[in-house]
């Protein structure tokens, strides 16, 4: 267990669904867990003004919320001392001035600051800028990092505007880029199983690997979020960070130790190796479609009609559009371990399962007994299940010479495991000074010069978008992607994934 420096978070946008859903109830079991120091102390920054008691009463209204059935009183009330609200009001001049006298008093905060900006994008660098000028981001005594959500840019050209405006104020060092995918146990899991295990470096690689598909499926439609997914798309809201750092994790060279430096440049080397997409060949590349009216299921198992993205757009007086609620591409990555081995990354709205999963199909065995003899794979299942799951194929005890498919599935949550959200992960990373889990900028950079070329490409092919009817698989159409005929889309971890 890493030893935290007694420190405060100061968390802005503290009265926002994030913190109530997420930041509080986090930190309130880092608390019960004893994961934070003696004297760590937390100021929220709301615009309001609010009396301590008043937040004191809110955080209890947020945990009621998240804990329906009970949680330790007693435990609470420890925590509600390490809280502390201070009014920001956009309007006043001299905000971040009496913040500044506020986090000063060093009887109550300690001077290591950490910031969570749960804020607009379009706020990070006045907030940034604004902390500086009040002394409040400088680290000739203690240290200070800075926390900025996602997303970082909009493309490559604001990425690095956001960038020249942060690191005016601040070291690269002391900015912490949140990708929550990274939090999750699971998709840590897929970079460590492969390092922990022997037996899996050996066939890790082009000679026995098919394919690799990286897949985040769901359920949900866009909903009320029309107007900030028109303007980001499928593409750009899961495949140009969760998904391509998922790829990252699965496929990178064993860093020299787990020291977030050399993850880190682990992860960056990998990105950097991923071939740019080919913009003159890219139909055969990247796929992109909409949903249109269907039906799904719901989680009391029973069917719901739901309408398609078009009425939803008509719905909230907006114009018709081609923006993508299903994305899918093939990568390659061109170094000596995967050269040639496609790797098709795929998310989708309205699908006919929720599902976030690493499938990877093995080459044909070098003996076939049957014509419909399966691939071996192995899935690893980030949600809704954490498992791991490698299927084989034996003979099915007989007079006759026939296969099956056998599966060894291993959980990877058992009895008595915590149940630990990436938020509180990330939240104590942050504290401890760990950036491992989060995006450096030349990984956001490398990120956002693959989707470029794709996003440019879209919004310049004006013919009409592939629609796919919610609560139904994969369009058809999108096979076009694949390499090789007998390749498919792989969807549940059910026995026998060829049985597609």
């Amino acid at each position: 267990m890493k030893k935290i420096d007694p420190c405060t978070l100061v968390l802005f946008g503290a009265s926002g669904n994030l913190s109530r859903i997420k930041l509080m109830p986090g930190l309130f079991k880092l608390h019960k867990l004893g994961r934070l120091s003696d004297g760590m102390k937390i100021l929220s920054v709301g615009r309001g003004e609010m009396s301590r008691a008043a937040w004191h009463a809110e955080i209890k209204g947020m945990m009621d919320a998240k804990y329906r059935d009970g949680y330790d009183h007693e435990a609470f009330a420890q925590f509600l001392e390490r809280n502390h609200y201070h009014a920001n009001p956009p309007t006043n001049p001299d905000a971040f001035k009496k913040m500044a006298a506020t986090l000063g008093d060093e009887k109550v905060f300690p001077q290591n600051l950490a910031y969570f900006l749960s804020v607009r994008p379009s706020d990070f660098a006045e907030v940034v800028e604004k902390l500086s000028g009040v002394g409040l981001l400088d680290e000739s005594k203690y240290w200070r990092r800075v926390l900025v959500e996602k997303p970082f840019g909009t493309d490559l050209a604001t990425a690095q505007d956001l960038q020249a405006k942060l690191t005016k104020h601040l070291k690269e060092s002391q900015i912490y880029r949140i990708d929550h995918y990274l939090g999750k146990a699971a998709v840590q899991n897929a970079m460590l199983f492969r390092f922990t295990n022997s037996i899996f470096e050996a066939f890790w690689n082009k000679d026995y690997i098919d394919h690799v598909q990286i897949t985040n499926n769901e359920i949900l439609g866009v909903g009320e979020r029309t107007t900030f997914y028109d303007a980001t798309g499928a593409l750009r809201d899961m495949f140009q960070s969760h998904l391509l750092q998922t790829l990252a994790m699965v496929s990178m060279e064993k860093p020299a130790d787990l020291k977030p430096e050399n993850v880190r440049a682990a992860k960056i080397k990998l990105l950097q190796s991923i071939r740019p997409i080919d913009a003159k060949n890219i139909n055969k590349q990247a796929f992109r479609a909409q949903y249109a009216a269907g039906r799904v299921c719901v989680g009391d198992g029973h069917g719901e009609n739901v309408p398609g993205y078009q009425d939803e757009l008509k719905r909230d007086n907006m114009p018709p559009s081609n923006t993508e609620t299903y994305a899918a591409v093939k990568l390659f990555i061109d170094n000596p371990r995967w050269q040639g081995v496609p790797f098709y990354v795929r998310t989708g709205k309205r699908m006919h399962e929720g599902n976030t999963a690493i499938s990877i199909r093995f080459k044909k065995a070098p003996m076939m007994l049957t014509e419909h003899q399966h691939h071996n794979w192995l899935i690893v299942n980030i949600q809704p299940r954490e498992c791991l799951k490698f299927e084989i194929e034996s003979k099915v005890p007989s007079l006759d010479v026939k296969t099956r498919t056998m599966s060894i599935d291993l959980a990877q949550r058992v009895a008595g495991d915590d149940s630990v959200d990436s938020y509180e992960t990330l939240l104590l990373n942050l504290m401890e000074g760990d950036p491992s889990q989060f995006l450096h900028i030349d990984e956001v950079e490398a990120q956002w010069k693959l989707v470029d070329p794709i996003v440019k490409a879209w919004a310049e092919d004006k013919g009409p978008v592939h629609q796919y009817r919610a609560g139904h698989r994969d369009p058809e159409e999108s096979s076009i992607i694949f390499e090789s005929q007998d390749q498919f889309w792989r969807y549940s971890i059910e026995l026998g994934g060829d049985k597609h």
